[in-house]
């Protein structure tokens, strides 16, 4: 059995985003390593990526970055505390003026990233080799 790829995943579509969403959920995510760049229009998170799509057990770093960002805004977030964790359940998408909208990062406990955006632009990256985890994440339905 080869080693799977590192994912390189762009999303300029809901189908897109639905796919980068799945590859997203589960990963964690401290609050200092979310970056808006007003200036640039990007939002960079760096997490820590469960690796669903090799039969988990693995994690890998990772890098998500949205373009054309106009705005954004937390909801139950400490942005004050660097080192609070956040684990992403999915990556949505709310139809604004077109091709605009609002991609939303929702996180476990109710907190979420809105992000206002004139299109979805988003590219998804592991920037690391991955690593064993003993710990599979589990949710209550």
């Amino acid at each position: 059995m080869s080693e799977p790829q590192p994912l390189r995943l762009l999303a300029q579509d809901l189908d897109d985003l639905a796919v980068i969403s799945a590859a997203l959920q589960d990963a964690i995510v401290k609050v200092g390593d979310i970056a808006f760049e007003p200036k640039a229009r990007r939002v960079t998170v760096a997490m820590n990526r469960y690796c669903w799509e090799c039969g988990g057990g693995r994690r890998v770093r990772a890098g998500l970055q949205l373009g054309g960002v106009l705005n954004v805004q937390t909801r139950k977030i400490r942005r004050d505390a660097p080192d609070a964790v956040l684990d992403i359940l999915a990556l949505t998408f709310e139809p604004g003026e077109a091709p605009g909208g609002a991609i939303t990062l929702s996180c476990a406990g109710g907190g979420d990233l809105r992000i206002d955006v004139e299109c979805i632009e988003a590219v998804l990256a592991d920037v690391s080799e991955p690593w064993p985890t003993p710990r599979t994440p589990a949710h209550e339905i």
